[in-house]
């Protein structure tokens, strides 16, 4: 803690948790079932307060949809002998950001989620960060629309 702040997205389908369910979760959930290897090691160098993308994935909802923080490091889950994190609702996109729209945004060019899109949690450069929060017109509790807590 008191490091950097980091940024990431992890995706969901919507079918399976949505923001929605997230934010009617009472804001707080358990982010587990990830089997990728790299997406677990992505996931065990988050810290509490880094930020992450709330992402629906699947045919229907390709879109960033919500920021989350960090809320406990990476942990190990009983229920499933893998590993979880837990994540807070911050704010919901005030725009929804759809991936489409993001490929075809110069400022883009070179994002992760691009280089791998089946991986389930991508980490973010601030820049990349920055540029889909402006696209997207910042979330709510944001402060003003800097995307930055």
């Amino acid at each position: 803690m008191g490091g950097k702040t980091q940024y990431w997205l992890l995706k969901t389908e919507p079918g399976e948790w949505s923001w929605d369910d997230q934010e009617a979760n009472g804001g707080i959930s358990k982010w587990d079932g990830v089997k990728n290897k790299q997406a677990q090691k992505y996931m065990k160098s988050m810290n509490v307060g880094d930020l992450c993308f709330f992402y629906h994935s699947g045919s229907k909802a390709r879109r960033v949809v919500g920021v989350v923080s960090v809320a406990r490091e990476w942990y190990t889950d009983d229920d499933g002998g893998g590993g979880a994190v837990d994540v807070k609702a911050v704010g919901e996109m005030r725009r929804a950001v759809d991936l489409a729209e993001m490929k075809k945004n110069e400022g883009l060019k070179g994002f992760g989620l691009f280089r791998q899109p089946r991986l389930s949690v991508v980490p973010v450069e601030k820049g990349f960060w920055d540029k889909i929060c402006e696209i997207g017109g910042g979330f709510e509790s944001d402060g003003g629309g800097d995307c930055d807590e």
